[in-house]
């Protein structure tokens, strides 16, 4: 039995060691033109999102309507929910990554933290009922939601809008 502990020991030692730095480092410090590039080849690899800043948004939201679907995308760890094949279209996911932004800043965190348990949307009144149809026209109005409120307050200091929900007006929330 010491043997068997001892080897289970040494091999998750060896997978932390193991573990390259560099490569999380690189995938947190990207900048949007790296992080669409590997999403849409489908090479983004990590366990969370980047950690971008407000600045970063104006140039993530140029792609909120692009359809190209993406396979390979960070899983939110607390979320029990696991799609077979996923098929995530990138304009939803740079808004969600947009909503990171926003979450992450209220929280004084920038650690590409989660905004929500999964990139799709529920409706507000029924959070129960998940909207996993981005063909859906919510996938538009939420798109158009969060042009607005960005295009609305882009000439103000972020601190004083981040806390706006870019979707209050809209019947959907995150999952």
């Amino acid at each position: 039995m010491k043997t068997l502990k001892f080897l289970f020991i040494l091999v998750s030692f060896i997978g932390l060691v193991g573990c390259d730095k560099k490569d999380n480092e690189e995938i947190t410090n990207l900048d949007v033109e790296k992080y669409i590039e590997l999403l849409k080849s489908d090479q983004f690899v990590s366990y969370k999102i980047p950690a971008f800043t407000s600045n970063d948004i104006p140039s993530l939201l140029k792609y909120r309507s692009d359809n190209e679907i993406v396979t390979k995308f960070p899983a939110n760890g607390i979320s029990s929910f696991a799609m077979i094949e996923p098929k995530f279209k990138l304009g939803v996911l740079v808004l969600w990554t947009v909503e990171s932004i926003r979450i992450s800043s209220l929280k004084n965190s920038n650690n590409g933290s989660f905004p929500s348990q999964n990139p799709f949307i529920a409706l507000r009144n029924n959070p129960s009922e998940w909207v996993l149809d981005y063909n859906n026209q919510a996938y538009s109005i939420i798109s158009q939601a969060y042009f607005d409120w960005w295009e609305n307050n882009k000439n103000k200091d972020f601190d004083q809008f981040k806390s706006i929900d870019p979707l209050i007006n809209t019947n959907y929330i995150w999952h």
